[in-house]
């Protein structure tokens, strides 16, 4: 099989939103506090190629990709020019030092996967960027050509997503859980100015407060859960109910007008309207307004909780609608 571009509009749409050298600073910034305090995410070399099936994508793919480009190669045992391809793929994979991450599909054993991404032949390579699928190219191509792809998915990653990559230790076992940073707390008397706040109806002063829990701890789930819930009371206090709703309702494809109408769904304790509105709302748009959508559903999950019966079953349909 001869390789074939494939549609490459997602990422020059992406790569032309130039918030650019502000956001790759960022970035690279992030990534090196990370080495220095060789924490969370630490991963050895062997870890950056994984085989993934149907039943992990969700976990190793649709999750991961939030805090690392997952390049996706669809590959089968009895394709010649994947076997020519993918020891390029594993090579790269590891000398782009954690700036993607591999995960290997076998066709024949998910099939499911080929079809949901459109599939035609193999080898096929795809990405996944914050939830956002890619398609990359098509065929055993020029490794030249497959640094460029990738050198231009890594830079899309840093600038539109601050996307840092995963942080790579040589001497790591392989499939090790790094250990956790020990947080700087405690954190009881912020955390109880912002409940504090939040019973006042002062929820930029709550938000503020979980905002400095998170500053010294990012990991602190007590935190980024009131985050979550305060910044969606912050959005829709002042909100006109009636004139939301009716907004929305005259404009199906409107990202901004869902969006809205989906705070007020949340707040009302309407969980499955605001996801099922937003599932919806993806499907219906492209583009910003489509990452825009499927960002503030993410925002949501985070309310509600990501071990909740219904986030878990949004996951997979918001996968089925981006896909």
């Amino acid at each position: 099989m001869q390789p074939r571009n494939m549609s490459m509009s997602g990422v020059v749409d992406l790569a032309a939103v130039k918030a650019a050298q502000e956001a790759k600073t960022k970035a690279e910034q992030a990534r090196a506090e990370a080495v220095r305090q060789g924490g969370a995410g630490t991963v050895s070399p062997a870890d950056l190629v994984i085989d993934v099936d149907e039943a992990g994508f969700e976990r190793d793919v649709l999750q991961r990709s939030a805090e690392v480009p997952v390049v996706i190669d669809f590959w089968a045992e009895w394709c010649q020019p994947c076997k020519q391809l993918s020891p390029v793929l594993e090579r790269l994979a590891v000398e782009y030092d954690g700036r993607f991450l591999l995960a290997k599909i076998d066709v024949d054993a998910n099939q499911m996967l080929m079809q949901q991404f459109g599939v035609q032949g193999i080898p096929a390579v795809f990405a996944v960027v914050a939830g956002q699928a890619l398609p990359l190219f098509q065929g055993a191509a020029p490794e030249q050509q497959i640094r460029e792809t990738l050198d231009q998915l890594v830079q899309v990653a840093e600038q539109r997503f601050g996307l840092t990559g995963l942080v790579v230790d040589p001497d790591a076992e392989p499939g090790a859980q790094p250990e956790a940073a020990l947080p700087a707390g405690p954190y009881d008397a912020l955390l109880e100015a912002a409940v504090q706040a939040l019973d006042a109806g002062d929820f930029g002063g709550a938000v503020q407060a979980y905002k400095n829990v998170l500053t010294d701890d990012p990991a602190n789930s007590e935190a980024k859960l009131g985050l979550a819930q305060a910044e969606l009371l912050q959005r829709v206090q002042g909100m006109d109910p009636q004139a939301v709703r009716k907004d929305a309702a005259e404009k199906p494809a409107d990202a901004e007008a869902q969006i809205a109408a989906a705070d007020l769904d949340l707040v009302g304790g309407h969980v499955e309207d605001a996801f099922g509105r937003l599932i919806e709302t993806v499907q219906r748009t492209a583009g910003d307004d489509r990452d825009a959508v499927r960002r503030r559903l993410l925002e949501l999950f985070e309310v509600v909780g990501t071990d909740d019966p219904r986030v878990v079953g949004a996951r997979r349909a918001l996968a089925r609608a981006l896909f």
